[in-house]
């Protein structure tokens, strides 16, 4: 194994293999790299908070995904954080939005939705895995 390797994405051929280390890049990117201030501003349009919080997903999203999907995969990032898609979710289906378990419910919602976008791009990928 070498860094040519590595760059040239033989390493992160499989479907798998990028549903994990993007898993991974987004878990780095959300819960280690995020301040306070993205935290209390990535849910206003246009915030630069929000902006920020998204070209961090994105740079760590490089090392796994062409830099077109994780250009994508940062853009849709920041389309989930404003929140209006989780808060849909929330009203249609009655999730807990008080109580104890309603910050929970957010913050799995939330997280749940950002796997699901980066499963999908692994799986769109898989072609490549089989050249």
């Amino acid at each position: 194994m070498n860094l040519s390797s590595w760059k040239d994405g033989r390493l992160l051929k499989t479907p798998t293999d990028r549903l994990l280390w993007g898993i991974m890049a987004h878990l780095g990117a959300d819960w280690l790299l995020q301040n306070a201030y993205m935290a209390d501003n990535k849910a206003t349009v246009g915030h630069p908070a929000g902006i920020l919080h998204a070209l961090i997903h994105t740079l760590a999203l490089t090392a796994v995904f062409p830099r077109r999907v994780a250009l994508l995969l940062g853009v849709v990032h920041y389309l989930i954080d404003l929140r209006f898609i989780l808060k849909w979710w929330r009203e249609t289906f009655r999730q807990t939005t008080e109580g104890p378990a309603a910050l929970h419910v957010a913050i799995w919602g939330d997280q749940v939705t950002h796997f699901l976008t980066i499963a999908v791009a692994a799986w769109l990928l898989r072609k490549d895995a089989e050249s």
